[in-house]
């Protein structure tokens, strides 16, 4: 991957690849994963929490060798033990699911996840014996003209019998040419002693992906994708231009919702039903309400209620929270503040850590000056309060209920409530003083 990130903590559509399989475990009734961990374990952890079990392989010996870091965990279980790999992300739980089903029927000590290829240069082939049942894997280097034929390849997605994987892994050997041990020889050593072998063909071409580099990360970041918005659209939402709308894992979104072109919606994003996204709006870690529309914006761990409007080119920063029926313009900012029900910010103003009664009306250029280059202070702005254009509130003040202030007004002061403040100088106006100062500037030259 290039990358000081370990490989699984490389994000497709918005949650690291090897939670992808984590989660498909748990989806399809494995309760407690087991994670192998190396290089970045530690990061592995802290991202993924608390819901899985941790094997440390300290050295990097194999894929037997993982399978046997792990096997403390798996002491006194009789069932099947699924083992996959961390850097298939497109892997669902149906795949799991189906694979430990027909390991229950056939009564096999293992069972391997299969594919057939047209091309399958590269995988290692399944080859069957005489009652059709796999025998062995040959890999693609070993093998002989004969085998190189054979289209049925491995997906390296397996089914155990647990008891039968503990017993082995100990025996296995790195006598090869990598020095490693692999969880393979397990087939191998099986076969050998006459146990039975099963196979699940999947037709399904997204089992195989495996990611070993950005632009296989890109290519099941968009099949993942795909997957997503589908889901969202059989569900009665309508999308547009579905080439330019990505949609992360976690997003949740409420019937005839529209998408419009050019959207990004990431992390734990919920929006309600009825709404309009978009075009060109990125929203991450935010819910919106019933009926409200979004347009050209960019909202950031923020919370709007029903029937708000935002934009275009607004930005609601973290902890800015709408209440139903506000509005937010035109590239208006919005930091930790709350904007109560029905009032407006309409264009070009910033409201930060503050808090906007309902019903109250912030004009053109309102800006809450929250920092006085030491601490953040409040600003308090009442309710059916009306503020004039291009008005400066030095925090931290308060601005009561049905409170009047003049634009271009500078207010440092408390305003009561129902009271006008008027903060700006005073006009002068001078007869014919541009005419005369045109007159000198031309006398001079200029």
């Amino acid at each position: 991957m290039k990358s000081e990130l370990p490989k699984g903590l490389h994000r497709v559509c918005g949650i690291p690849m090897v939670e992808h399989v984590a989660r498909a475990m748990k989806a399809a009734g494995i309760e407690r994963p087991i994670i192998v961990i190396g290089h970045g374990g530690e990061l592995i952890q802290e991202a993924l929490g608390d819901g899985y079990d941790y094997a440390w392989q300290r050295e990097q010996l194999g894929t037997g060798h993982a399978a046997k870091m792990a096997s403390p965990l798996l002491e006194g279980h009789s069932g099947p033990v699924i083992v996959a790999a961390g850097d298939t992300p497109l892997l669902q739980a149906e795949h799991f699911s189906e694979l430990i089903e027909t390991h229950r029927e056939s009564n096999a000590l293992i069972t391997l996840a299969t594919s057939i290829l047209d091309n399958p240069k590269g995988y290692g082939r399944i080859v069957r014996g005489p009652g059709g049942d796999p025998i062995r894997i040959v890999e693609d280097k070993d093998a002989n003209p004969d085998q190189k034929l054979i289209n049925e390849i491995n997906v390296a997605l397996y089914c155990f019998d647990c008891p039968t994987l503990l017993r082995i892994l100990p025996t296995l050997t790195n006598s090869n040419s990598q020095g490693e041990y692999y969880l393979t020889d397990v087939i191998d050593s099986v076969q050998s002693e006459g146990g039975k072998l099963a196979a699940k063909v999947y037709d399904d071409p997204s089992v195989i992906v495996g990611v070993n580099d950005r632009w296989q990360m890109a290519l099941a970041a968009k099949e993942m994708n795909r997957r997503i918005l589908q889901r969202h659209a059989v569900s009665g939402v309508t999308l547009l231009e579905i080439d330019t709308i990505s949609i992360g894992v976690d997003v949740e979104i409420g019937v005839d919702t529209v998408i419009e072109s050019g959207t990004i919606l990431s992390g734990r994003t919920s929006i309600g039903k009825g709404c309009l996204i978009g075009p060109y709006s990125k929203i991450q870690n935010s819910s919106i309400g019933d009926g409200s529309s979004v347009i050209a914006s960019y909202l950031d761990r923020a919370e709007v209620g029903d029937e708000v409007w935002i934009g275009p080119y607004a930005h609601l920063r973290p902890h800015a929270h709408l209440e139903d029926g506000a509005k937010v313009g035109n590239f208006v900012e919005i930091k930790n503040a709350t904007v109560g029900k029905g009032a407006k910010v309409n264009h070009l103003s910033y409201v930060g850590d503050a808090s906007v009664g309902a019903g109250a009306n912030l004009g053109a250029g309102t800006i809450t000056c929250n920092y006085d280059g030491h601490k953040k202070s409040k600003t308090k702005i009442g309710e059916k309060t009306f503020i004039g254009s291009n008005s400066t509130l030095i925090a931290p003040v308060t601005i009561g209920d049905g409170a009047f202030v003049a634009a271009g007004s500078v207010i440092t002061d408390d305003v009561p409530n129902d009271a006008g403040a008027f903060g700006r100088a005073r006009q002068e106006t001078k007869p014919e003083w541009a005419a005369k100062r045109r007159g000198v500037l031309k006398s001079t030259g200029h």
